[in-house]
């Protein structure tokens, strides 16, 4: 576990496994790299996989507020600094966000592309008002909570909470939800005002898949079938009973399509 400094910024990563192909892991909204735990495991012994906390969030450093760009532009500092050539990118929700910019904008960094539970268009009208009341309560409160309840429903499936199985995992996450400070409101401004990045997609040329809950309420399948149709040859699959956070909530699947994918392109 290390810290490097990409855009005057120290940014928090992981960097396990010693492969010949790279694999960088970008995490979601409200998170950091813990959310790949998973994968991480899965995939180190054929791999080097690493995973790193965006600005503001996880264990980087805190930032004022920032889009998008911001963070892809982070992510390609970042991809310079540690890495020799071209590294598969897997990011999810914000993740996501940040790797599709990548894919089009600085194509020799990107050797493929996977996108989970993330969506090209800018925050839906209807979604601004409740979550500009959030994250309102989280700037001046912390993440309280009426808030931390209203959040995990929206991260994860239902079906998914409701299962008595997943009961420890539900209450380590909710801690890992309340450990963020109020200087997470930064990082969801980021999210809510972002732009779309609709016309940018037809320019994305290497291998790309793109995954998705059915059951994610965040990014819903739609979401991702536009960017399937928007992307050339990319590649779609849906998870049934996974919500916004199918890391997390479905690992064997989605080690199971990562770890096809990369084998595929190694």
């Amino acid at each position: 576990m290390s810290k490097i400094n990409v855009n005057g910024v120290d940014i928090f990563y992981t960097d396990q496994g010693n492969g010949e192909e790279t694999v960088v892991f970008s995490h979601g909204l409200l998170w950091s790299h813990k959310m790949f735990a998973d994968q991480i495991g899965f995939l180190q012994s054929r791999f080097r996989v690493i995973a790193y906390d965006h600005r503001g969030q996880g264990q980087s450093e805190v930032t004022g507020p920032f889009d998008m760009d911001t963070l892809a532009e982070d992510a390609k500092e970042f991809i310079k600094k540690l890495c020799n050539g071209p590294v598969h990118f897997a990011g999810l929700s914000m993740g996501g966000f940040v790797g599709m910019r990548l894919a089009s904008r600085f194509p020799e960094l990107i050797k493929s592309l996977v996108l989970m539970e993330t969506s090209a268009n800018s925050e839906p009208v209807e979604n601004l008002p409740k979550y500009k009341t959030l994250n309102g309560i989280v700037k001046w409160l912390g993440i309280i909570p009426p808030v931390s309840s209203k959040v995990m429903k929206i991260m994860f499936a239902e079906s998914w909470l409701r299962d008595p199985m997943n009961s420890e995992k539900i209450d380590f996450w909710k801690s890992e939800l309340k450990s963020n400070n109020r200087t997470i409101s930064g990082a969801v401004e980021g999210v809510i005002y972002r732009k779309g990045i609709e016309n940018e997609l037809g320019g994305i040329t290497c291998p790309t898949m793109i995954i998705v809950g059915d059951e994610d309420v965040a990014t819903t399948p739609v979401k991702a079938k536009f960017i399937q149709m928007s992307i050339p040859k990319s590649k779609l699959h849906t998870i049934p009973g996974a919500g916004h956070c199918s890391s997390i909530e479905k690992p064997k699947e989605i080690n199971r399509l990562i770890g096809d994918w990369l084998i595929e392109r190694s």
